[in-house]
């Protein structure tokens, strides 16, 4: 659709009636320009309230589950009062009300299952992004803007993996044009909810991590949007955490690649399978601060001419190491790894990282904390027999590490890089533990002592004088 602009606003760009005028204003200012489609995140923390809602449910906690409903409903109803008044605040307050009976009445089915079903968990936390998108298409209304709340369900189609679903591009193709194209081409301003979906037969789905981000990813490319503008809170994509380093820069642009790398490895940057529909068609994303809009952000796009070296590093401290041994060299180290990984592919665990060594044949995984208990379950399960007999040693695994990664397009064949990196680390009397670089050379990853990980970044961070060299460019 030609110079149609996709915005989406995440949980703190929507925290609050203030922070929703904001994003309305912003998004009235690009209406009058040209075409917009608005995409919402619930309000922030919210989602997490209704997970906790369903957990306390499960549980038979009656009592904490009604003070969540209520805290539910008024943070809700009292972002409606700040925001409308009349008749328009009684529609948007019985609205509400029926939303939280709504998932009350999912709440309820699961307290007395003792148990939440993936598609009533679907079903139920969506419920977050269909408030925030009724407040703020209500503001604009107030506004005079003609503007409209959108159920991403009747739009984008997925399949029916629950919690984590995939889009299917062609029908949520055919859907956007059916449902959204004639709105935005009357001068509505649809305002969709982000992080959910549904399968081709309607049954309530959600996107997993980034849910929101890669439903406006989804839509720009099955609308086929000249830009997608992702407001946050923060100023753009960072040479660093500006928690853990003092001079960290915003760099102007980043490629498709930096960007998803970044983001893989525990930056606050679009996730990779935000990135993936966009590629395709080369749809450029700004990653915009919404508590700062004059602040012109981080381009992302398909390439970018960038000085040798690399650009940013990033770290995450929440992972753990799971280490596998043959307890003799005629054991197949190939084989079991094979085994490992088809193990592991089961419980969808992320693998951050992977190495292996030549003679012992051992190797290890770095995954997510919070994914560790069912990765080991399921390797132990799959490799029962080995373990029993003795042939692979018991498994290790390390959960005091972290892992750091150096990303940049300009990474490529840079002599000495790696040495310099190394030695930066070293000079903190920080130990590395594992090294694993693709053949890209895109990122270089490191496993060190987690004690020494904010060290490791600042020190990476300084001899590589990122901050200084994005500033210069």
């Amino acid at each position: 659709m030609k110079n149609l602009l996709v915005m989406k606003f995440g949980g703190t760009s929507m925290g609050s009636a203030e922070r929703i005028k904001t994003a309305s204003k912003l998004a009235h200012e690009q209406l009058e320009q040209r075409p917009v489609v608005v995409v919402v995140s619930a309000m922030s923390k919210i989602t997490d309230l209704l997970l906790d809602t369903l957990r306390r449910a499960e549980g038979g906690d009656s009592e904490a589950v009604e003070a969540n409903l209520r805290q539910l409903a008024e943070r809700h109803l009292l972002a409606a009062g700040e925001l409308l008044s009349g008749p328009a605040l009684d529609e948007c307050v019985n609205a509400i009300e029926d939303l939280v009976a709504e998932f009350s009445r999912i709440v309820n089915g699961v307290r007395l299952l003792a148990e939440g079903p993936p598609r009533a968990i679907d079903e139920a936390v969506a419920i977050g992004e269909q408030l925030s998108a009724l407040l703020m298409a209500a503001h604009l209304q107030k506004k005079g803007v003609r503007a409209k709340a959108v159920n991403a369900r009747e739009v984008i189609v997925t399949d029916a993996v629950f919690g984590n679903a995939t889009p299917l591009m062609g029908p949520t193709t055919e859907k956007a044009a059916r449902v959204l194209r004639p709105l935005v081409n009357e001068g509505v301003l649809p305002v969709v909810t982000g992080f959910n979906g549904a399968t081709p037969d309607g049954r309530p789905t959600t996107l997993g991590r980034g849910g929101s981000d890669f439903s406006a990813s989804i839509l720009s490319a099955a609308l086929d949007a000249e830009e997608l503008w992702i407001w946050t809170d923060v100023d753009g994509i960072m040479t660093a955490d500006p928690r853990i380093v003092p001079d960290p820069a915003v760099l102007d642009e980043v490629t498709y690649r930096e960007a998803a790398e970044l983001a893989y490895n525990g930056a606050k940057v679009l996730h990779p399978r935000t990135l993936a529909p966009l590629v395709e068609r080369q749809i450029p994303v700004w990653s915009k601060n919404s508590f700062a809009p004059e602040k012109p952000g981080t381009k992302i796009v398909p390439e970018v001419k960038t000085p040798p070296g690399p650009r940013a590093v990033t770290s995450m401290a929440k992972v753990a190491l799971i280490s596998m041994e043959p307890a003799s060299a005629e054991i197949s180290g190939t084989r079991l790894m094979g085994r490992a990984l088809d193990a592991l592919s089961s419980t969808s665990a992320e693998l951050l990282a992977i190495t292996s060594s030549s003679y012992r044949q051992s190797f290890c995984f770095l995954v997510r904390k919070e994914e560790l208990s069912r990765a080991v379950e399921a390797l132990e399960s799959s490799l029962s027999l080995e373990l029993a007999h003795g042939y692979l040693k018991p498994i290790d695994v390390d959960d005091n590490v972290g892992l750091l990664a150096v990303v940049g397009e300009g990474m490529r064949g840079a002599p000495g890089l790696a040495g310099r990196i190394f030695t930066a680390i070293s000079r903190e009397k920080v130990n590395i533990i594992a090294i694993a670089q693709g053949s890209s050379e895109l990122t270089i990853a490191i496993v060190v002592a987690r004690e020494g990980l904010d060290k490791a970044v600042r020190a990476i961070h300084s001899e590589c004088k990122m901050g200084e060299l994005a500033r210069r460019h």
